[in-house]
């Protein structure tokens, strides 16, 4: 599954530059993560990195995009193919 951010967020700053997918930006209101590029870290690190940085605990995971961690690693392959060809 992706992440996201809650309303909770009180635009602090350190998610945005832990992100090895550049999935977290600022929004209209609050930081923001786009599903599309998220993959919990996984193929970059052992636990999602925003999360363990977020000093008001306001990023779960994302029902409305459920993936297992197969899904997750194939994102995370084909984002990195992606950046290699760039």
């Amino acid at each position: 599954m992706a992440l996201y951010i809650t309303d909770e967020c009180i635009n602090c700053d350190v998610c945005e530059p832990e992100c090895p997918n550049d999935a977290i930006y600022q929004g209209e209101l609050i930081y923001e993560i786009d599903w599309t590029r998220c993959t919990e870290c996984v193929g970059h690190f052992e636990t999602s990195q925003c999360v363990e940085i977020c000093p008001v605990d306001c990023i779960p995971v994302d029902p409305a995009h459920v993936e297992t961690p197969e899904q997750l690693l194939l994102k995370y392959r084909h984002l990195m193919e992606h950046t290699a060809a760039s």
